[in-house]
């Protein structure tokens, strides 16, 4: 049985994440007994106990939410389900790959901690912001963005569903933005606590150590599609989707868009693969009609696969 799956990225993590199925799941215990062996230190006590400061730390966080969507997966496969289509926000994409097939768990693993620590270290060198502006559209905060574009850089870096969408950029100019937002008519503007200005052009750095760490870890062709961050396109293709994730944290978060491009793949409902459930929120937004079930948890798990084992034609 096949679903499209989404797959999480940064934010998503809490402590607690993922304990509730290595409790009941020996394929997901695994799964994080392979991270903890593979990364030389317990990032699983890290995930299940906190404490949450160090959690959130970039470097932390994105292996943590990599390993919980993996391990989610394994529960899945146990079970006979796979994905028709993939896609993750940011981060979420590598847990994508792995899904499809292209990237193994521990090369995706070692990608997304280097990932996390020049994020970290980038913000540290050059600081950075972003700020999350509800209830405008792409064009009018754009304008905003060039208007305080003297104070330095200011771009679109999310844009998450209609009306939700996440500007990054320097401080002072991410600052200056947030007023004029709100004057132009922004419901909300805010910034986030974030440790830099990622899917700007401030990690232009980070971004070309990246691509070269990329190039020392083996591609394959995707068994399914995967929407792609940077295009909202799919593709199946090796070279393309490396060239791609070379480009990703700069490039904005064309989140919105690549749900329309896997609705057009598969419409069947789909599955929130990790921790959380901020995928869930916007495909309501962004595909009302269409169910989106969060399943990183044992409960939502087991009645997911309840549901699945006394659907019709099941057996």
């Amino acid at each position: 049985m096949r679903f499209p799956m989404l797959f999480p990225g940064q934010g998503s993590h809490a402590v607690g994440m993922g304990a509730d199925l290595v409790a009941a799941y020996p394929a997901a215990r695994q799964v994080f007994e392979q991270a903890d062996a593979w990364l030389g230190y317990a990032l699983s006590a890290l995930c299940f106990e906190g404490p949450l400061e160090t959690l959130t730390e970039t470097h932390h966080a994105q292996p943590a939410l990599l390993v919980h969507s993996v391990a989610t997966l394994a529960v899945l496969r146990q079970h006979g389900i796979e994905p028709s289509v993939v896609a993750g926000h940011s981060l979420g994409e590598y847990s994508a790959l792995v899904a499809a097939g292209s990237l193994e768990y521990r090369a995706a693993l070692q990608i997304v901690r280097r990932r996390g620590q020049l994020m970290f270290e980038s913000g540290v060198r050059t600081p950075g912001t972003m700020a999350a502006v509800i209830g405008l559209d792409a064009d009018a905060i754009t304008t905003v963005c060039e208007q305080v574009g003297n104070l330095g850089v200011c771009e679109l870096a999310n844009l998450n569903a209609p009306g939700q969408i996440v500007i990054s950029g320097s401080v002072p100019a991410v600052e200056a933005a947030l007023p004029l937002l709100k004057a132009a008519g922004a419901k909300l503007a805010k910034r986030l606590n974030v440790s830099g200005a990622f899917h700007s052009s401030l990690m232009q750095e980070p971004a070309r150590e990246l691509a070269a760490y990329l190039d020392t870890f083996e591609c394959r062709d995707a068994r399914v599609p995967v929407v792609c961050n940077v295009t909202a396109t799919a593709t199946q293709q090796a070279t393309v989707l490396r060239e791609r994730l070379k480009r990703q944290i700069t490039a904005p978060v064309r989140w919105s868009e690549s749900m329309q491009t896997l609705q057009g793949i598969d419409a069947s409902p789909v599955l929130e693969v990790g921790t959380g459930n901020v995928l869930k929120g916007l495909h309501r937004r962004i595909h009302p009609d269409t169910r989106c079930s969060s399943v990183g948890e044992r409960a939502a798990l087991d009645a997911f696969l309840a549901e699945i084992a006394t659907a019709p034609g099941s057996a």
